[in-house]
């Protein structure tokens, strides 16, 4: 029998309303021992079976939620299958999969796609897996042989990078590697809208790309032809290809990792226009303060300065200051990209701190876009926590 996570009164009711989080302080009792990561059953008081999830005995969530109701049985090799058929099922249906111009996209994104702590992105024949739970890193060997089910021959090889986001104190010393096939060890291209990119899933940030910001990289695009552009915390210069390809005047990369600029000016020469290209390997705001050229199109994309509720006042004040420093290097009638990936900063918050900005830089700006993550990162209607990426396009006099 499996373990049983038992609830205290009352706390049944988010569960019933399908959020997939069990919180530590939400149980009366934990029966059988279950052992870290293991699938358990939550039930009430009463007996009632609400659900089956991933158990945890570290940290504030308990049990990441897999499947709900009377009905929820304890994952099989056929639910790793279904599961990963329904997300492709969507991606397919969002026109992500078989095109010529697109052939990375997020496939798994979470609790958005009913698996928590699980993320797997596609990079043409490869898939990378991370797992952010010990339930779903321990579910690799499943979740790879579904993959295989489910892609076939399109799939060359499964690469797992979890040994940075999963809790290292339940694992042990967690190693990145192939799951399924091997390296080729040549470089690994990949389009996104007809863009060509070079991905290191290896070595590189996350896995290796950053999926979310597609459909912002294409709105960019709209208004880059003739411009000057600064790109900051480019990492693989995504942003900046993209304005490159449009038709910019120019382009400057910014970041402080010197592994990141090489993969930026490499993407720059993939787009046959490296000679309207720089890059400069350098802390942010020290470029922003030691350089006074004005730009036409500024985009702030920094790495989430808050990753819990106790950073979020620096946070805010770290994107003040930020945005200012960025505002400032604006032209007349310039604009704005900018950026928050940090979840525990809402979506209002952020904008006040950008409001704040302006009025210390002095600026009047306008709002013309707000911006999020795209359809393959979807935000489940029962966890709108999933909703992490907030981005604003000011106009700014």
């Amino acid at each position: 029998m499996p373990a049983t996570i038992v609830l205290k009164n009352g706390k049944d009711h988010s569960l019933r309303r399908r959020h997939p989080w069990v919180f530590s302080g939400a149980i009366a009792r934990v029966q059988d021992e279950p052992t870290e990561g293991e699938a358990v059953r939550v039930e009430t008081q009463a007996g009632e079976l609400l659900g089956v999830g991933h158990y945890s005995s570290g940290g504030s969530i308990a049990v990441r939620m897999l499947d709900f109701g009377s009905a929820a049985e304890l994952p099989t090799p056929d639910f790793w299958v279904k599961k990963l058929a329904n997300a492709y099922a969507l991606r397919q249906r969002l026109a992500l999969t078989g095109t010529a111009d697109t052939n990375v996209f997020r496939l798994v994104h979470a609790e958005g796609d009913g698996l928590p702590g699980l993320i797997i992105d596609v990079y043409g024949d490869v898939a990378v897996v991370q797992a952010h739970s010990v339930g779903m890193y321990r579910a690799r060997p499943e979740i790879a042989s579904a993959l295989q089910v489910v892609f076939g021959d399109k799939l060359r090889s499964i690469y797992d990078k979890s040994s940075e986001t999963v809790p290292g104190n339940a694992v042990g010393d967690a190693k990145n590697g192939y799951l399924f096939g091997e390296s080729t060890g040549a470089e690994h291209i990949v389009s996104e809208n007809g863009h060509q990119f070079a991905v290191d899933w290896e070595t590189g940030q996350k896995t290796g790309f950053f999926i979310d910001q597609r459909d912002n990289r294409a709105l960019l695009a709209r208004y880059s032809p003739g411009r000057r552009v600064l790109n900051t915390f480019c990492y693989t210069g995504g942003f900046s290809v993209y304005a490159l390809e449009a038709g910019a005047e120019l382009v400057h990369s910014v970041d402080s990792s010197k592994k990141a600029i090489a993969l930026t000016e490499r993407n720059a020469e993939l787009s046959s226009h490296a000679e309207r290209h720089a890059a400069y390997p350098e802390d942010v705001l020290t470029f922003l303060k030691n350089h006074s050229a004005e730009y036409d199109l500024l985009v702030l994309d920094p790495p989430a300065f808050a990753k819990h509720m106790g950073a979020r006042h620096a946070a805010l004040m770290g994107y003040k200051r930020l945005n200012a420093s960025g505002i400032a290097h604006l032209a007349p009638g310039g604009l704005l990209f900018t950026f928050s990936c940090s979840q525990v900063v809402s979506p209002e918050l952020f904008e006040g701190a950008v409001l704040a900005a302006a009025i210390e830089a002095g600026r009047p700006a306008r709002i013309l876009h707000r911006l999020t993550q795209p359809a393959d990162h979807p935000v489940s209607l029962f966890h709108p926590e999933g909703a992490y990426l907030k981005g604003l396009v000011l106009a700014v006099e």
